[in-house]
């Protein structure tokens, strides 16, 4: 690797790190603030009709990402991993900052679908850019710095969401007007994405895509290609199903904590927002350790499969031998839940790795987008059980089991990928 490309490789690692920081920034802050901003939006709604509201506004955000998954990834594969990478970043900060002064529900629906549009490019782009310009051998330490720094960013969001007053008052005496704390929060969001729009100098595009990118007989972001190809296909779905237990365990598990989950377990005085600051704090521990261990064992695969069995012993520990623990427990046990499913920068690399050039993006994208809105069928999954009068713990365990068992088989069945080659393209004659 010579010193131009080394250089560039940091710098991408770099953005990309700040720029995950700043997108789980936004993906966790909407769950913060959303009752403050409702208060303020909806003030003569009952806690029940802003409750629905706060969900339908999350499925709106998750809609978003959906689509923004299919549509960053193919336009990686057309025009490039760089343009995705600053063009996603460039969308949900300016949806950050407009988010700030809306005053209507169909306002916030219309800047959520945009920002989680936005958001569903970012992690795709980075990993994907890092995936191809980095050593073969060392590519899973740019991962992982990437997604252990960008994991922070919730702890972050909570903090500025919970304690946002002094930044308030600051605007407040430039402007002089009044700003709430959850305006102040979705700001300070907006305004970190666009400073990230800075350090676009020096970046370069990936090598391995700049060799096809004129290459008129290679299909690129054809997402037939994995849809239409046997075996792409189900290496497609098992990447997904990877992912879905750590989903299963920040969306239901810790996310419920305040109206679900403590309240069963009898623990009184937990707030959702401290409950994934501790989870994330974990997840940015596990990620860390995964990505050292994936490289010192040399393999994707084992260090997922060890992960996966110490986020089942924890689901037991929670859902079964926590009933009446402190508050401080509760919160220890969500931040030991964040660390044991901490294996979102191993996942997100082994989706990039198992595909060819052409449609590395493409997968890389809509892989762990698919993963995040996977939460919508774990908790419809959990609210059919608990129609059917299930116990809540039995329930919770039940769910996760199904996922986890699924991750586990789509793991064996996936390819190591540690140190693989990855200049190469899919070929698309079948389609």
């Amino acid at each position: 690797m010579d010193n131009k490309i080394r250089k560039a490789s940091v710098l991408i690692i770099i953005v990309a790190a700040l720029g995950y920081f700043v997108d789980i920034y936004d993906l966790v802050l909407f769950g913060v603030v959303k009752t403050e901003s409702l208060e303020q939006i909806m003030p003569g709604a009952t806690a029940a009709a802003r409750s629905d509201m706060g969900k339908f506004l999350f499925n709106m955000q998750m809609l978003g990402m959906l689509i923004g998954g299919v549509l960053w990834g193919v336009l990686g594969d057309k025009k490039g991993r760089l343009k995705v990478l600053f063009g996603s970043i460039l969308l949900y900060s300016a949806a950050n900052i407009v988010n700030a002064f809306i005053t209507t529900i169909p306002a916030y629906t219309v800047v959520r679908i945009i920002a989680g549009i936005g958001l569903a490019g970012e992690l795709g782009a980075g990993i994907t850019l890092v995936s191809e310009m980095m050593p073969k051998e060392k590519r899973g330490y740019g991962t992982m710095i990437i997604v252990t720094f960008g994991a922070l960013g919730a702890v972050v969001a909570s903090l500025v969401g919970a304690k946002g007053e002094a930044i308030g008052s600051l605007i407040s005496s430039v402007t002089g007007s009044p700003i709430a704390n959850w305006q102040v929060a979705y700001i300070v969001g907006g305004v970190m994405g666009l400073a990230l729009l800075l350090l676009r100098i020096g970046t370069i595009e990936s090598g391995m895509f700049t060799g096809i990118r004129s290459e008129s007989k290679i299909a690129k972001g054809d997402i037939r290609i994995l849809l239409f190809n046997s075996q792409n296909l189900k290496k497609y779905l098992r990447c997904i199903f990877v992912g879905i237990p750590i989903w299963y365990v920040i969306g239901l598990l810790v996310m419920n904590s305040e109206n679900e989950f403590a309240p069963f377990l009898g623990v009184e005085g937990v707030k959702n927002g401290k409950a994934v600051m501790y989870a994330y704090i974990g997840l940015s521990v596990g990620d860390l350790i995964s990505g050292l261990l994936s490289q010192l064992l040399r393999s994707r695969r084992k260090v997922v499969m060890l992960y996966l069995l110490l986020t089942l012993i924890l689901i037991f520990v929670f859902l079964f031998f926590s009933h009446d623990i402190s508050l401080q427990g509760y919160y220890i046990l969500c931040l030991l839940l964040g660390t044991a499913s901490g294996y979102w920068a191993i996942f997100v690399t082994i989706a990039a790795e198992q595909f060819g050039t052409n449609i590395r993006s493409t997968a890389a994208n809509t892989i762990p987008n698919f993963v995040r809105g996977s939460v919508n069928i774990i908790t419809g999954l959990f609210g059919m059980l608990t129609a059917f009068a299930v116990p809540k713990d039995v329930n919770a365990l039940l769910v996760g089991l199904l996922f986890i068992t699924l991750a586990f088989y789509s793991i064996v069945k996936l390819k190591e990928t540690f140190s693989k080659d990855l200049d190469y393209v899919e070929d698309h004659h079948e389609l």
